[in-house]
């Protein structure tokens, strides 16, 4: 309590780091016989007053102005591996990091399929993205990109992106939104300009149903819908 309080408040993530490493030496110790309980445990959680700030978003532009974005950000005179992973992250509404650690072995381009392995995944199990035309010629372009370790869109120097290059594009544009807000945008857009169901909207963006009896039921991954809509999300920002 003592060391975390005078952080508790204006400095919440730091603290929150404090706290979960003071917790992984107690558990060492506990198990190593050194002291019999976890102080960073659960009752911390019940003495320590609630320190949750507001909840913040992530900026994303109106689904209108994507279209306009991706052309700006092909004009930009910057390296071509962060902007064609950019424009892959926008058509496919993957996350940054599946993007820029996705590797060829990942990919069927004759069934035009990319398979995210389970280890990859926030919820730890398989998913299918469908590859478009657009999708599969900016993966075609980034054949041409310097050869990397293994990832489909290398550094010039062919190492793996790390997470600020395509922010930084969109820094340039004087862009008021971060790549993970294109997922916002598409869902956005799915749901005023679509008739597609809610299932198939969340399964594009690889959530996971919170109603775990429906869920269970549901073995589907309702690909080809998402194909379809797919589809019509590239066609719209193109």
């Amino acid at each position: 309590m003592d060391a975390l309080l005078p952080i508790w408040f204006t400095k919440r993530d730091t603290a929150r780091s404090v706290r979960q490493r003071i917790g992984a030496v107690a558990k060492w110790a506990v198990a190593q016989g050194h002291r019999p309980d976890n102080p960073a445990g659960n009752a911390l959680s019940a003495a320590l007053p609630n320190n949750a700030g507001p909840r913040r978003h992530q900026r994303a532009l109106p689904h209108a102005e994507v279209g306009a974005a991706l052309a700006r950000v092909r004009d930009l005179d910057a390296f071509a591996g962060t902007v064609l992973a950019l424009e892959f992250l926008v058509l496919t509404t993957a996350r940054s990091g599946e993007v820029r650690n996705a590797c060829w072995e990942e990919f069927d381009l004759e069934g035009a399929v990319w398979t995210f392995p389970a280890e990859r995944m926030n919820a730890k199990r398989e998913h299918r993205v469908p590859l478009l035309p657009r999708a599969l010629a900016v993966l075609d372009e980034a054949r041409r990109l310097p050869p990397g370790a293994g990832t489909v869109f290398p550094t010039p120097t062919g190492r793996t992106q790390l997470h600020p290059y395509m922010a930084r594009l969109l820094h340039e544009l004087d862009t008021d939104a971060v790549p993970h807000g294109f997922r916002s945008s598409f869902r956005d857009w799915a749901a005023e300009c679509t008739d597609a169901p809610r299932e198939v909207c969340e399964l594009a963006l690889d959530h996971v149903n919170p109603d775990r009896v429906e869920a269970a039921y549901r073995l589907s991954d309702l690909f080809e819908r998402r194909r379809v809509l797919m589809n019509d999300w590239a066609a719209y920002v193109a």
